[in-house]
C-alpha cells in the first residue's frame, strides 16, 4: 500500500511582517497563519545564489544582494543543528495518533476566466469535481460523513457551496457541507477541518475541497442606492416611493462596484504586495521572468507526459470535445516577456502579466479518512495527514532539513513572491529578525522544486489551489520513488499554510 502522511497546522505567518500577501508557508510546518500588519514595509535583501542551476531558463535564477545581519535576543537553535541531533530522514513521522489519510483528489482542467467555462456556474464546476472525485475513488455516494469546501469570490445564490455542489452530485441530504473561505488557501483550510474533524473522533470519511469561478463576479449598486432600493421595500405611501425613486436619479447612484482582488484593511491589490516584496528582497524583473518561463515550461513537459492525471475531463453541452487539460499554458521567450509593461507599479514596477498567476476558473476535491475507515473500506491511501505547524518549526520539529525533503510543491501566485520568499528561507537576516531562530533555514534545491509547473502556469482558482497542492506533491513522491514531500501556499491578509507529507 503507498501513502503519504502530511503534516498541517495554524500560526504566524512572518513573511506578512514584509508583505501582507506572501508565502510564510516556505517557512514553516504545516500551517494556516495570520500575523501582526505593524512591520510590514520593509525586508532584508538577501541571496539564494546556490539555488541556480546550470540550465537557467528552466531554474529561475535568483538574485544576489547584501544584507546586514542583526543579532535577535532568545534565538533558537533548530533541533537539526543542536549538539546530538539526528536527522529523521530514516524515520516515520507517523504521529502516533488517530492517522489521517488522503485517498485521493481530483480537479477539473484550469481554465483562463472567460473561456470555455464562462456560461457555467461555480457549483456546476464543484459538482464535476465530486463527481470526479466518485468515479476515482470508486466511493459509495451515501459514505462520506461530511463536506467542506473553499471559497473566496462567492455566488450570493449559493453561498455554502459545499452544500449546493454536495446536492446537486447525488450524495445523500443527510451529510452536512459547510464552505470556508481563507482566500488562497481556503482548500487548504478545508482539508485541516477534515483532518481536524477526524482526528478527534467526529468523522471518519471527508470530502474537502474548492472552487473558484472568475468568469462571473457580483457585481453590485453602490451603497447609495443600495439603501434606497432596501428602503421602497418599507416605503408605506406613494409619495414616499416617489421620494424614493427620485433619489435614485442621482448618477453616483449607477457606478457600479466589482469585486476587487485587494485587501480591505490595506486597500492594496495582491500584485501591489508582490512588487513591494520583490523589491524588498531585491529580485529583479529577469529573474522573476526567468521563474515564469521555468513554470511554463515543465507545466508543458508534465502535460505532455500525461503526469497531470488528477484532472478529470469535462463535457460542455454544444462541444464537440471534452475539456481535458488546462489552457494556460503557454511556453513564451524571455524576449516577449521581458517586452511587457507593468501590471502594477507603474512605470517602475517589476510584476507584469507574463510572471503573475492569471485569473482562473476550477475546482477540486479530495477524499480524506481514518486509517482505520480506509482499511476497512478497502481504498488505497496516498497520504497521511496530522496536524503540525509552518515550514522553519515544521521542519525544526520533526528533526528535519530542507535537504531531507524530496519533493517540494508551493503556491506561485507571483514570480517575485516566491523567488523573495526563496531568498528569505536561505536569509540568516530574516531568521533571526522574524523567525527568532539563531540560522537560516537554507537553500532549497531547485530541482526538486515545482517540477510539473505551478500555479503562474496551470492557473490559480484561489479555493481549489490548495487541493492541487497536496494532490501533485502525492503523485509526484509515488511517480519519484520518494518520501517526503512540503507543501507551501500564500494568502492574502498575511496567510499562509504549509504541510509536510510522508509517503510509505
Amino acid at each position: 500500500m503507498m501513502a503519504v502522511r502530511l503534516s498541517f497546522h495554524h500560526g504566524i505567518n512572518h513573511f506578512y511582517i514584509l508583505q501582507r500577501f506572501n508565502n510564510q508557508s516556505l517557512i514553516k510546518r504545516t500551517v494556516t497563519s495570520a500575523s501582526n500588519s505593524s512591520n510590514i514595509d520593509k525586508g532584508p535583501k538577501t541571496t539564494t545564489s546556490s539555488q541556480t542551476s546550470s540550465q537557467s531558463q528552466n531554474r529561475g535564477n535568483t538574485p544576489t544582494g547584501s544584507q546586514k545581519e542583526t543579532p535577535s535576543p532568545q534565538t533558537k537553535t533548530p533541533p537539526t543543528q543542536q549538539s546530538g541531533a539526528k536527522s529523521a530522514k530514516k524515520q516515520s513521522l507517523k504521529s502516533g495518533g488517530r492517522d489521517v489519510v488522503l485517498i485521493d483528489g481530483v480537479r477539473t482542467p484550469f481554465l483562463q476566466s472567460f473561456t470555455s467555462y464562462k456560461n457555467l456556474m461555480a457549483y456546476e464546476l464543484a459538482r464535476h469535481a465530486l463527481l470526479g472525485l466518485v468515479k476515482r475513488t470508486k466511493i459509495d455516494k451515501s459514505l462520506p460523513e461530511y463536506c467542506v469546501m473553499g471559497t473566496v469570490i462567492q455566488e450570493v445564490k449559493t453561498s455554502n457551496i459545499a452544500r449546493e455542489a454536495l446536492l446537486s452530485s447525488g450524495f445523500s441530504d443527510k451529510i452536512p457541507a459547510h464552505t470556508v473561505t481563507m482566500a488562497c488557501i481556503s482548500s487548504n483550510a478545508a482539508i485541516a477541518t477534515g483532518v481536524a474533524n477526524i482526528s478527534s473522533g467526529q468523522n471518519d470519511l471527508i470530502i474537502a475541497g474548492g472552487v473558484d469561478f472568475m468568469s462571473d463576479v457580483p457585481i453590485r449598486y453602490p451603497r447609495s442606492m443600495r439603501k434606497i432600493m432596501l428602503s421602497l421595500n418599507r416605503a408605506k405611501s406613494l409619495p414616499q416611493r416617489l421620494g424614493l425613486m427620485t433619489q435614485m436619479l442621482s448618477p453616483k447612484n449607477f457606478s457600479p462596484e466589482a469585486p476587487s482582488i485587494a485587501e480591505f484593511s490595506t486597500g492594496e491589490i495582491m500584485g501591489q504586495s508582490a512588487d513591494r516584496l520583490s523589491a524588498a528582497f531585491d529580485v529583479p524583473r529577469k529573474d522573476q521572468d526567468a521563474y515564469a518561463y521555468r513554470s511554463h515550461k515543465l507545466a508543458q513537459e508534465a502535460t505532455e507526459k500525461g503526469y497531470l492525471d488528477d484532472i478529470v475531463p469535462y463535457y460542455i453541452g454544444g462541444e464537440s470535445d471534452a475539456i481535458s487539460k488546462d489552457n494556460g499554458i503557454r511556453v513564451s521567450s524571455l524576449e516577449k516577456m521581458a517586452s511587457l509593461k507593468p501590471a502594477f507599479i507603474k512605470p517602475h514596477g517589476t510584476v507584469t502579466a507574463a510572471n503573475s498567476s492569471f485569473v482562473t476558473d476550477g475546482a477540486s476535491a479530495s477524499l480524506i479518512s481514518s486509517d482505520e475507515k480506509a482499511k476497512e473500506l478497502g481504498l488505497k491511501p496516498k497520504a497521511y495527514l496530522r496536524p503540525a505547524y509552518a515550514t522553519a518549526k515544521l521542519l525544526d520539529e520533526a528533526g528535519l532539513t530542507l535537504n531531507d525533503i524530496d519533493v517540494f510543491e508551493f503556491h506561485e501566485a507571483f514570480a517575485g513572491q516566491i523567488l523573495a520568499n526563496l531568498n528569505a528561507l536561505n536569509s540568516d537576516y530574516f531568521a533571526k529578525k522574524y523567525l527568532n531562530r539563531s540560522e537560516k533555514v537554507g537553500a532549497i534545491p531547485m530541482d526538486k522544486f515545482n517540477l510539473w509547473g505551478g500555479s503562474l502556469s496551470i492557473g490559480h482558482p484561489f479555493g481549489a489551489t490548495g487541493v492541487r497542492l497536496v494532490t501533485t506533491a502525492a503523485n509526484r513522491l509515488i511517480r519519484e520513488d520518494k518520501r517526503l514531500g512540503l507543501v507551501a501556499a500564500c494568502a492574502a491578509g498575511g496567510l499562509g499554510h504549509a504541510m509536510l507529507i510522508e509517503r510509505y
